[in-house]
């Protein structure tokens, strides 16, 4: 396939970036900066704004799909909400029917009906972007009819630079937690569980979550 990777030159999107080169699929990069994206065979790097509908529309011309990384930074958080509404929009314009997007675990619930970014244990100073981006999923969940099929993928808890294993589960709107209590996965595996979706379209129109 031809994939569009939004913040290619991200923690997790070069990640994603490197994972789709491994499966012999060939990658856009695109960021505002794109000398930052390392050059490497079946990669071509450009220049794109993931919050404006004519750059994503002229950024993702000719492929099968998309995958959005795209964080705001220490930047206004409602850039989430543009971004979702930008890659709505702009994939449309250009004919590409699906877009994976790079999620967070506050949404996800810890309870029926409690958030984790309401539990105690959440960390205050991440609250901001959690909200965010809950903000972001619910611009996707309200789209209506639309050409384009979204995923959005929410982490574990915790993800960190870590190991390839491949191994991990798949859930729904529910915080995965291991036999030892922790929720965590790698960015590594996050990237593969984003490519298996990529190449599968297992989940259209859905949240899942990625943990071990």
């Amino acid at each position: 396939m031809q994939i569009v990777v939004y913040a290619a030159a991200g923690k997790i999107g070069s990640r994603i970036v490197e994972e789709a080169l491994r499966r012999g699929h060939r990658v856009i990069g695109v960021g505002p900066h794109p000398e930052k994206i390392a050059p490497r065979p079946g990669l071509t790097v450009v220049g794109g704004d993931a919050t404006d509908p004519a750059s994503i529309a002229a950024t993702a011309a000719g492929a099968d799909v998309a995958v959005s990384a795209y964080s705001p930074g220490s930047g206004p958080q409602d850039d989430l909400s543009v971004n979702a509404r930008a890659l709505l929009e702009g994939l449309a314009r250009a004919g590409v029917p699906r877009v994976i997007v790079v999620g967070g675990a506050g949404s996800l619930e810890v309870a029926p009906g409690r958030l984790w970014l309401d539990d105690p244990a959440f960390t205050e100073a991440a609250k901001p972007r959690a909200r965010a981006q809950q903000a972001q999923l619910d611009v996707f969940r309200t789209a209506g009819a639309t050409p384009v099929a979204w995923t959005f993928v929410s982490p574990s808890a915790s993800i960190k630079p870590g190991e390839r294993t491949g191994s991990f589960r798949i859930g729904g709107d529910r915080l995965l937690t291991g036999p030892d209590g922790k929720s965590a996965i790698s960015m590594e595996d996050y990237a593969v569980a984003t490519l298996d979706e990529a190449e599968s379209a297992a989940h259209p129109n859905t949240r899942i979550t990625v943990g071990y």
